[in-house]
């Protein structure tokens, strides 16, 4: 492997081994859905991302970093790693909570992927209330 594998916009292979009918790559992107929705089975997790900042990130898809709260790459080996903002919900114990986002991550990456995990970054972006998630939601009295 050269050393561009670590670059953001690179397949990577999910196997060395030589395989008679091809091989088999898997999008960083498909990485980054699956990390979404592993982080989301945690209880304690309110969203992956979030904030303005994540929304205009959407707008201009060719920006590099955090897509949507999740960064992938590879490291020289081949194996992932993998940074998530998370937003948790009031009143959990934060570390607690992101040594369990972390632990699942890495448990569904593995199992989907067949490659390995070698880490897990969780930012904890901030916490929510109950009340504020319901208040974030567009309310259609708002006007310009």
């Amino acid at each position: 492997m050269n050393s561009e594998n670590s670059s953001e916009t690179n397949i990577p292979l999910v196997t060395e081994e030589s395989n008679t009918l091809g091989d088999i790559q898997i999008n960083f992107n498909v990485v980054a859905n699956i990390v979404r929705l592993a982080a989301l089975e945690v209880s304690g997790v309110a969203t992956v991302g979030g904030g303005i900042v994540d929304g205009i990130a959407e707008i201009f898809p060719q920006k590099k970093g955090f897509d949507r709260g999740v960064r992938v790459k590879a490291d020289e080996v081949g194996d992932y790693i993998i940074d998530i903002k998370v937003i948790l919900k009031f009143g959990v114990e934060l570390a607690v909570v992101g040594g369990q986002v972390q632990h699942r991550i890495a448990q569904q990456v593995e199992k989907m992927t067949s490659r390995s995990v070698s880490r897990v970054n969780v930012i904890v972006d901030g916490v929510k209330t109950s009340e504020q998630s319901k208040s974030d939601d567009w309310d259609d009295t708002h006007t310009d």
